[in-house]
């Protein structure tokens, strides 16, 4: 370019700041407006080119190719590549006509073809030059735009990530579920934030294999070694439950499921999920011991329900019950074992679910056991239950008594009866507060209260070798002795009027009063069998009556039977001497022997039972015996 346009170099640098290329519209309505004004513009600039170099208040008659080649600039770069060649093609005309000598004519300038050509090129490059850089400029801005979209999408999706790693850290931690990676090739792991949680390391520490084998239970390391490597070697899925040791000692149990899968390499990645379930485990364990509970107490219900008792209430006012139930109310409260002794038929297990219903443990089960109803050989099972195989025909584990009376009280009825290894298990219970199911070597605790009761004189039992002496006076702590019938006459009255009720009633009968002979006769019987023999001459009594007014039938009773209570009187005393003379001697014979071959119960030729219960109502001291 000729050098007396040096101007032209530095309108073309700074030309870009004066406006940016406008990206095609998608609306054809634009884009045609859009074109008509690309158009115009070119030949605006060319004319307004034209005008300034024959402005000759301006003096820029000397510059006329760099005002037109800034007109092909300004078309080029704002209309594109049609304005740029419209804006080209007039510049060349403007120039040949206007600045080529001749001027002001189109005749052949055969003199100025060199300064038409460099023109022409001129302008050509500079005009493709712009539209190049317009082509680049729009290239930028549309490459700015996408790279702004993209960015904003990879921004919208970070927070989303962002999002989606919050919700699942807050699901994971409200569900105790963590998540791990493991890379099989190389060992390396990835743990979440709960994984971390729950095996109760800081997350800055590396993960590894060794490091959660390191919280695993001394008790479940091997099992957990053997599944690890199964895993590892063969790609088996995992489906295990196991505890962890903590640092402070406490335990937990987690759920581990995983399975093997391939990685982008082809690399065998193993990925699962870790769930402590502690929370879950101690709940269902503590449903299993409510539902063990249950099936307890409910077993014992039932038995309570099916058991036929005496009577479900203590009739009488007698100074010697009075005495009785004393005892009961001071003992109740406390937790200590009680033995109640006293003649077959006289309510000891009455008294026991009295001392029951007074205690503490009044809301759990009462369990009732009759030891002499069991044979020997299942007496052990019936009470301390026994496992899965223990003996033949134990086809599953059965709970015992003591363990079915947890938490409540149990009652052994004619607890003289127990064969002697049963006495030592029941003695263990009673000092060591824990027993054995039968096959089984694992020891279960317990909390039961104990209530004994017999009819033997286990003192003689002892001094026999029947009864553990040790035993005896375990169970001794709170004795009670309840007196028979026989003592109580002034409540058999009572007695009477509470059977006639309840049999009537039964048998739908209307009893409204009793012969004054039958009650007579009623209180006038010695009463051997108590209050049970009494029961049952009564309900017998309602069975065969066919009046409003009860009779007793005298051929009912025995020899002890008296026509009267006048007439009875002093016979009863005579006889009541020589039998007291007769066992007096037996005694001393004996040495005070009450059981076995040579005691007196086998000299008199009645059961050791019958002389204990006439010892007791004589009131003889068979000790003073042993010396003589």
């Amino acid at each position: 370019m000729p050098d007396h346009y040096p101007n032209a170099k530095i309108l073309f640098v700074s030309f870009p700041r004066v406006g940016a290329p406008r990206l095609p519209d998608s609306n054809p309505h634009s884009a045609v407006m859009q074109a008509v004004r690309a158009y115009t513009i070119a030949v605006l600039s060319v004319f307004v080119a034209l005008l300034i170099a024959h402005w000759r208040p301006i003096h820029l008659e000397s510059a006329p190719v760099s005002l037109l080649l800034c007109a092909v600039i300004v078309s080029a770069w704002l209309g594109g590549t049609g304005p740029g060649c419209l804006s080209i093609g007039l510049s060349v005309l403007a120039f040949y006509y206007s600045f080529l000598s001749p001027v002001d004519s189109f005749a052949a300038k055969p003199g100025q073809t060199a300064r038409f050509v460099v023109f022409f090129v001129s302008a050509f490059l500079v005009g493709a030059v712009s539209v190049a850089q317009r082509r680049a400029t729009e290239f930028l801005r549309k490459t700015r735009d996408d790279l702004r979209e993209t960015v904003q999408k990879l921004k919208e999706s970070n927070e989303s990530l962002c999002r989606s790693e919050a919700y699942l850290a807050g699901a994971q931690t409200l569900s105790h579920t963590g998540s791990f990676g493991w890379d099989i090739s190389t060992g390396e792991q990835f743990w979440s934030e709960e994984t971390y949680r729950i095996f109760d390391y800081d997350q800055s520490v590396k993960p590894t294999l060794q490091l959660a084998l390191e919280r695993v239970h001394p008790e479940d390391l091997e099992s957990i070694q053997r599944i690890t490597a199964g895993a590892s070697q063969d790609g088996r899925d995992v489906d295990v439950e196991h505890r962890l040791l903590m640092p402070n000692g406490t335990v937990k149990t987690i759920r581990v499921l995983g399975r093997t899968s391939r990685g982008h390499e082809g690399k065998p990645i193993f990925l699962g999920a870790v769930t402590d379930i502690s929370v879950v485990k101690n709940a269902f364990e503590e449903i299993r011991m409510l539902r063990d509970q249950l099936y307890k107490e409910n077993l014992a219900l039932r038995e309570e329900i099916d058991i036929t008792r005496m009577f479900e209430e203590i009739v009488g006012s007698s100074p010697a019950l009075r005495a009785v139930l004393a005892k009961v109310a001071k003992v109740a409260p406390a937790d200590s074992t009680v033995l109640i002794t006293g003649e077959t038929g006289t309510g000891k297990e009455l008294i026991a679910r009295a001392i029951h219903k007074r205690s503490q443990r009044s809301n759990r089960a009462f369990v009732s056991v009759n030891c002499a109803a069991i044979p020997r050989d299942l007496i052990a099972s019936e009470l301390f239950g026994h496992e899965k195989g223990a003996f033949t025909g134990a086809t599953q584990r059965r709970l015992g008594r003591f363990e079915s009376a947890d938490g409540g009280t149990i009652f052994l009825d004619e607890v003289g009866e127990l064969p002697m290894e049963t006495q030592i298990s029941l003695l263990r219970v009673l000092q060591e507060r824990e027993f054995q199911r039968v096959g089984s070597n694992q020891s279960l605790q317990l909390d039961v209260r104990v209530v004994a009761a017999t009819n033997r004189d286990l003192e003689s039992a002892i001094s026999a070798g029947g009864f553990r002496e040790d035993l005896f006076y375990r169970l001794n702590v709170f004795p009670i002795e309840l007196p028979p019938l026989r003592q109580r006459k002034e409540d058999i009255p009572l007695l009477v009027e509470y059977f006639v009720d309840r049999y009537a009633s039964k048998a739908g009968k209307k009893i409204t009063g009793i012969d004054k002979k039958s009650l007579e006769l009623l209180q006038s019987y010695a009463w051997p069998g108590n209050i049970r023999e009494l029961q049952n001459v009564i309900e017998r009594s309602v069975i065969v009556c066919d009046s409003e007014n009860l009779s007793v039938d005298e051929s009912w009773f025995g020899r002890g039977a008296r026509t009267s209570a006048s007439q009875a009187q002093p016979l009863t005393e005579r006889l009541t001497a020589q039998e007291k003379e007769l066992i007096e001697a037996a005694l001393a014979e004996s040495h005070g022997r009450v059981s076995g071959p040579s005691g007196a119960a086998a000299r008199l030729g009645i059961p050791q039972s019958t002389l204990d219960s006439k010892i007791k109502s004589l009131k003889i001291n068979k000790h003073r015996f042993r010396n003589a």
